[in-house]
């Protein structure tokens, strides 16, 4: 009895780990982007962005290829496919467009394609004068194969074009007929993909609403007196202030943690270790008899206020951002009703808090390396959506590179899987891998080393980094000169200039930028010691009164800055960002445009609070637009000065003591101005 036929092994004995399993695949597809770590986390875009994908992709020979982008909400089943343009040297790229939030998934398929090889060979043939007898015969039968794959629809008309093909012509009707659109389409769609290549990496697109690309923030901590409020402040007082913050040109109002505050190792006034009887305690130390973390502190109200301070925001045009500390004071009920949640020390007693050298008596972690660690996830998991039941949709959260990041990516993943709006503002001032894993994760946004940057090389090549390398396809920047934490010593020194300068800069740089006010506004710069970054009589420890209708105050400076980055699309973007020379190491000059150079500013700022500072600087004019010869009017919107300029050449002068900033509007000449030579 003979024995059967031995089949030969799907793969060859002594195949290099990583080979394909099908030899017959003979398309290589690499350097894709964009693409974070290999693909392991997904890049970010905003509601009616388009994304471009690009790819190096060839296979061996001089066959002709055919490169697919497929593309699919993670909901939908079926996939949209669009074939992808060469751009020469084996690069491809297609783009598609993502018009919802959530999450989408874009892959690259590319095959060797017999009919674009047949029909690239058989035009050559023909300019050289060459029989084509038996390469119509082939064409037919690569038609024949693809009208099996077709529908009933189109079988006949491949089949009708098989005699086209193959009937007597001219070699002009043949070339004509090979060449022809329909054929083209109906070839695409039904293209052999037997043996095609499908990169094998799982590309992801976190797509957010708008407020997570361009945003303006201002912190205010709800229980401090404002004008002449005789007692502290309660989340109904926050209802007048609304008007305020909105004037100014706001549209999140940052809140830091409104939850009841522990008395057991309050922290006194300048963060002294032991509190008067009255001191209210630092609002991050969570938790006390009152309640935890799902309760608001009673001294501000009740939740049904906080709801109310919600409705009243968005009548504002505003949206409330709510701090999220995951810690507890030793007062917490967690404490008590979840011991295991927390870290003992070996006499007993559990370990502070501590950020070297930083202490936090009156705070005690979570231990995530608790072996009940999926019921303390659950948890916090909880108080997330919790709030968000409460009208809630955007979280500053404090300290996240202290929680494991596998933690962050589980809790984001899931939060965004049920309410895809929700946004995160990571604030993190850590070291930099750790900032960009954080935003990798999926945090929203994130805090910068902005706060520490003040020369010219430093701001420069920092936001160069930010906006024009990979970075920027995860990491989106929010920008803020000050905190309640961080009081700069550039800000320190350089008086009521220096914070108008560091707000220009944060609000023109960065499509999000915050401050932490009325601090701000009252260029509050009174550190609690030389060399220290900390506030004297620093808000988080104590109520304060603000004189928000001082003559100094710089609400209609900010108020105008603010109204120009609202009327002004190329401000509410980093993608565009363009800096230009100045001969003068005190002098910055950039400019930001939208995509179709419709609107275009550039911003002139002194780094120099004390002196006049002037210079030449060189314009990229290709960034803005505008032809070497070409004169064009621009117009400072923070005094309505216009100028003309021509050429790449221009003077800046800058008082700081006067306007430290110049935001100008660049507008072209017309077609019709052009054509008589006019210009208004």
């Amino acid at each position: 009895m003979a024995s059967p036929k031995k089949q030969p092994p799907s793969t060859p004995e002594g195949t290099p780990t990583g080979v394909l399993q099908d030899g017959r695949r003979r398309v290589v597809i690499e350097n894709v982007t964009p693409e974070i770590d290999a693909g392991r986390f997904p890049i970010k875009r905003i509601v009616r962005d388009t994304v471009s994908v690009e790819a190096d992709i060839f296979a061996d020979g001089h066959d002709a290829l055919s490169c697919i982008l497929q593309f699919r909400k993670d909901s939908a089943v079926q996939w949209t496919e669009a074939f992808m343009d060469p751009l020469g040297n084996d690069r491809w790229r297609m783009e598609f467009r993502v018009d919802e939030t959530g999450r989408y998934r874009y892959a690259i398929v590319a095959w060797v394609d017999p009919f674009k090889t047949w029909r690239r060979d058989l035009i050559t043939r023909i300019k050289a004068g060459l029989d084509i007898s038996v390469d119509l015969l082939v064409g037919a039968r690569i038609l024949k194969e693809a009208s099996r794959r077709a529908s009933a629809q189109d079988a006949p008309t491949l089949l009708a074009w098989v005699d086209t093909l193959t009937a007597p012509a001219s070699a002009e009707e043949t070339s004509r007929a090979a060449n022809d659109p329909d054929l083209t389409l109906l070839m695409q769609r039904y293209s052999s993909r037997d043996h095609a290549t499908t990169y094998d990496k799982n590309l992801a697109v976190v797509v957010d609403r708008e407020k997570a690309r361009y945003s303006t923030w201002y912190e205010v901590f709800p229980r401090s007196r404002w004008a002449n409020d005789a007692h502290p402040g309660t989340l109904r007082d926050c209802e007048t202030r609304l008007s305020y913050i909105a004037a100014l040109g706001f549209d999140v109002l940052y809140l830091p943690p409104i939850h009841p505050i522990g008395r057991s190792h309050r922290k006194g006034k300048n963060n002294a270790i032991q509190a008067a009887p009255d001191d209210p305690g630092s609002p991050w130390a969570i938790g006390a008899v009152e309640g935890g973390h799902k309760s608001v502190d009673p001294q501000l109200g009740t939740l049904e206020d906080f709801r109310n301070l919600v409705r009243k925001c968005a009548d504002c045009g505003l949206e409330i951002a709510l701090d999220l500390a995951f810690q507890c004071s030793r007062d917490h009920p967690y404490i008590k009703e979840h011991p295991e949640f927390f870290r003992l020390r070996p006499d007993g007693t559990v370990q502070y808090a501590e950020n070297p050298p930083k202490k936090y008596e009156d705070i005690y972690p979570f231990d995530f390396e608790s072996e009940h660690w999926p019921q303390l996830w659950e948890e916090l998991l909880g108080i997330v959506n919790f709030w968000i039941s409460q009208g809630v949709r955007i979280f500053r959260v404090d300290n996240p590179h202290t929680k494991p990041v596998s933690f962050w990516e589980w809790l984001i993943t899931k939060v965004k899987a049920d309410n895809p709006d929700v946004l995160f503002l990571s604030e993190a001032f850590t070291r930099p891998k750790v900032m960009y894993g954080l935003a990798k994760l999926g945090f929203t946004q994130s805090y910068t080393y902005f706060t520490w940057r003040n020369t010219k090389s430093e701001l420069r090549e920092y936001l160069t980094e930010l906006t024009k390398t990979v970075v920027s396809e995860f990491f989106r920047p929010n920008l803020w000169p000050n905190t309640p934490d961080i009081l700069p010593e550039y800000l320190q020194s350089g008086g009521r200039p220096a914070f108008m300068i560091r707000l220009a800069l944060a609000a023109t740089l960065g499509a999000s930028y915050g401050i932490y006010g009325p601090a701000y506004e009252l260029c509050e710069n009174r550190p609690r010691e030389a060399g220290g970054e900390e506030y004297l009589n620093s808000e988080k420890y104590e109520v304060k009164q603000w004189d928000i209708d001082r003559a100094d105050s710089l609400k209609d400076f900010i108020g105008r800055v603010n109204r120009i980055r609202r009327d002004n699309p190329a401000l509410q973007r980093n993608t565009r960002l363009t800096f230009h020379d100045v001969d003068n190491n005190q002098l910055m000059c950039y400019s930001k445009s939208s995509d179709d150079l419709t609107n275009v500013i550039v911003i002139a700022v002194t780094l120099d609070p004390f002196h006049t500072q002037t210079g030449w600087t060189t314009l990229q004019l290709d960034a803005l637009g505008v032809s070497p010869d070409e004169p064009f009017q621009v117009e400072d919107l923070l005094t309505g000065t216009r100028y003309f300029w021509k050429g790449a050449r221009t003077f800046l002068e800058i008082n700081p003591g006067t306007l430290p900033a110049q935001i100008f509007s660049v507008r072209r000449r017309t077609r019709t101005e052009r054509q008589f030579d006019y210009y208004v």
